[in-house]
C-alpha cells in the first residue's frame, strides 16, 4: 500500500541526486508541484527521462539540477523553443548537458520494457534516421522467425517515476483520466514512485476510460492542488496557454530566468 505523504517530505524520501528520474505527463497531468520541490530541494546530476521536456525539464535545467536527459522531443509546445535546454546544450551553463534522444515508440517501448520485466523492446523504427547511431542505445537484431531486421532498444527502469494523477484514496491507490501518455508504464518501470493527485478522496467512484495505478505499485502520494499547473488536469482545471507564451521571454535571459524562480519557485511564499 503506498504511503501518503506530504510532497516536502515524499520527495526527500524518494528523490536523490544522481538517480534517474522519469517525469511523465503528455500535455496533460504534467507534475509541476513535484518538479518544483525537486529544484528546491537542490537535486543534483540527475538523468531525466521525458518524452515530451517542456517547461517543467527547462526548470529543472535552468536551475542546475540535470546533468542527462533521456527524450523523443523538446520544446515549448506551440510557442518554440526551451532556451535553458538550449544554453545547457550549446554553452553548458549552469551545466553540461548529456543528451539522448529518441523516437516517441523507441523511448515508449523502452518503458514497456522496463514494466514487463525484460531487458530489451523490439520494435520497427530508426530506419533512415540519425537517431540510433547518436543515441548509442539503439541496437539491430533478427528476428528469429522471418529473419527480418529489426531495431532493439534498452528496457528503461527509473530509480524513481513521478507523475500527476486527479485524485487517490486512503490507500494510495490512484485514479487518472484524460490523456494519459506513459504514466503507467513509468510507474510501473521504476524502482520507485511518486503520484501527486489533487485531492485524496474516500472512495474511487467508476469513471468511463480512467487509469487506475494500484496502491502495490505506488511508493508515496502526495497531495497537490493545482500540481499540474501551468498544463491541465482534466475535470480541475485548463491548461494556462497564456503563460506557456510568457515563458518564451521569461526564460530567454538568464537573470529574467533565476529572478522568476527566486520568487515563484524559491521564496517560502511561493510553496504551497
Amino acid at each position: 500500500m503506498a504511503e501518503i505523504l506530504g510532497l516536502a517530505e515524499a520527495v526527500a524520501e524518494l528523490v536523490h541526486d544522481g538517480d534517474c528520474v522519469a517525469l511523465e505527463g503528455f500535455t496533460h497531468l504534467i507534475p509541476f508541484a513535484a518538479g518544483h520541490e525537486v529544484i528546491r530541494q537542490a537535486r543534483r546530476d540527475l538523468t531525466v527521462a521525458r518524452l515530451t521536456p517542456d517547461l517543467i525539464s527547462d526548470q529543472l535545467i535552468g536551475m542546475g539540477c540535470v546533468a542527462r536527459l533521456v527524450f523523443s522531443w523538446g520544446g515549448n509546445p506551440g510557442v518554440g523553443s526551451l532556451h535553458r535546454f538550449r544554453d545547457a546544450v550549446e554553452h553548458g551553463w549552469p551545466a553540461p548537458l548529456a543528451l539522448e534522444e529518441h523516437s516517441h515508440a523507441g523511448l515508449t517501448n523502452r518503458y514497456v520494457a522496463g514494466a514487463s520485466g525484460l531487458p530489451f523492446a523490439v520494435l520497427r523504427a530508426y530506419a533512415g534516421t540519425d537517431l540510433a547511431r547518436l543515441s548509442g542505445q539503439v541496437a539491430e537484431v533478427t528476428c528469429p522467425f522471418t529473419g527480418e531486421r529489426l531495431a532493439a532498444v534498452p528496457a528503461l527502469n527509473p530509480d524513481v517515476a513521478i507523475v500527476h494523477a486527479q485524485r487517490a484514496d486512503g490507500e494510495g491507490n490512484v485514479q487518472l483520466w484524460g490523456i494519459s501518455g506513459v504514466q503507467k508504464e513509468a510507474v510501473l518501470a521504476a524502482r520507485r514512485s511518486l503520484v501527486t493527485v489533487e485531492e485524496v478522496v474516500d472512495e474511487l467512484t467508476p469513471r468511463p476510460g480512467a487509469l487506475v495505478l494500484p496502491g502495490w505499485a505506488v511508493t508515496a502520494v502526495a497531495v497537490a492542488p493545482g500540481g499540474a499547473y501551468p498544463s491541465y488536469a482534466a475535470g480541475y482545471y485548463d491548461r494556462d496557454n497564456a503563460f506557456y507564451q510568457e515563458w518564451d521571454l521569461v526564460s530567454k535571459a538568464r537573470e529574467t530566468f533565476l529572478a522568476w524562480m527566486r520568487e515563484h519557485v524559491l521564496e517560502p511564499s511561493a510553496v504551497a
